[in-house]
């Protein structure tokens, strides 16, 4: 099938092509249809983004991924986000807004969190860094090694594979490093989610797991009850990190005063009903939210 290359500035050739795989349906797919020759040119090789938070089905899926490409896979990581998440910090000089002073402590807004505020306001996403330090920080450092790439370069010598779909194409962005520009083959084909699980399905490859941090906020009540039902393991242990780290804010966040919560409906995941209209929340998003399209491929 031929195609137009599909990107938010005009295209230039570049001296190697890379391939984002967030290790999800969408990215596992377009890796898959390169191995098979349907997208081309073959990539030089894949990068996963390890946050050492997935659930053991995903790392599963990389071990059998990896054995049907024909490309090298290299995993990447910045450490562990949860860890990070749960970091307390000593403030080191008074905050310009002067809310917070010396000796203080306080906690690194990691990942998106809901969250009530003392008036009673609920709130969405405090500030989050995860995708930018776990994801996109990790596969730029290993590129920029990997090819050669110089000193406040400015030409875009790599192509960037990034598995959004056609469902999803708000989230396309342009790459914010020059040395590098954003594809995004599953636009070219108009490819939405589904159409990749049938792809997978006609090809006769199973299909992915969702791709995720099991206790990522993105998620909705669908993939809560997902993970509830298919891996209790980390259903669980969402539910415990979902406790200390509320508790965890309480005790360390003394600058910012908010009860937070990985649900939208401000609740303990204990106590809300995944299959209710009602626990859905005044408050949502879902991966389509994410913006930096690097999450939930």
């Amino acid at each position: 099938m031929t195609t137009e290359y599909t990107f938010l500035k005009p295209p230039v050739k570049t001296d190697w092509n890379v391939l984002s795989l967030g290790a999800g349906v969408q990215s596992s797919c377009m890796a898959l249809m390169a191995a098979k020759g349907e997208i081309t040119p073959m990539p030089d090789f894949a990068i996963f983004a390890d946050t050492q938070a997935e659930p053991q089905s995903v790392y599963d899926w990389m071990n059998w991924l990896r054995n049907e490409l024909p490309f090298p896979v290299y995993t990447v990581t910045n450490g562990n986000l949860t860890d990070e998440s749960l970091n307390v910090h000593t403030r080191q000089r008074d905050s310009r807004t002067g809310s917070g002073k010396i000796g203080d402590t306080y906690v690194n807004n990691v990942i998106p969190l809901f969250g009530i505020l003392p008036s009673g306001k609920k709130t969405a996403a405090i500030g989050r860094k995860c995708t930018a330090d776990y994801k996109i920080k990790p596969i730029h450092k290993f590129i920029k090694k990997e090819c050669n790439i110089k000193r406040a370069q400015k030409e875009a010598t790599v192509t960037e594979w990034i598995g959004i779909s056609w469902d999803e194409m708000q989230r396309m962005k342009d790459s914010r490093v020059k040395w590098t520009q954003h594809r995004f083959p599953l636009i070219e084909r108009r490819m939405t989610r589904s159409k990749c699980k049938e792809w997978m399905a006609d090809n006769g490859y199973p299909e992915p797991p969702r791709s995720a941090c099991y206790y990522c906020p993105f998620h909705n009540n669908e993939e809560w009850r997902r993970l509830r039902d298919e891996e209790p393991e980390y259903f669980k242990k969402a539910l415990a990190f979902d406790k200390q780290i509320r508790q965890h804010y309480k005790d360390n966040n003394q600058t910012m005063k908010m009860e937070v919560y990985l649900h939208n409906s401000c609740k303990p995941l204990e106590e809300v009903d995944f299959d209710s209209e009602e626990d859905k929340g005044q408050l949502s998003w879902d991966f389509q939210s994410e913006c930096e399209g690097m999450c939930g491929v």
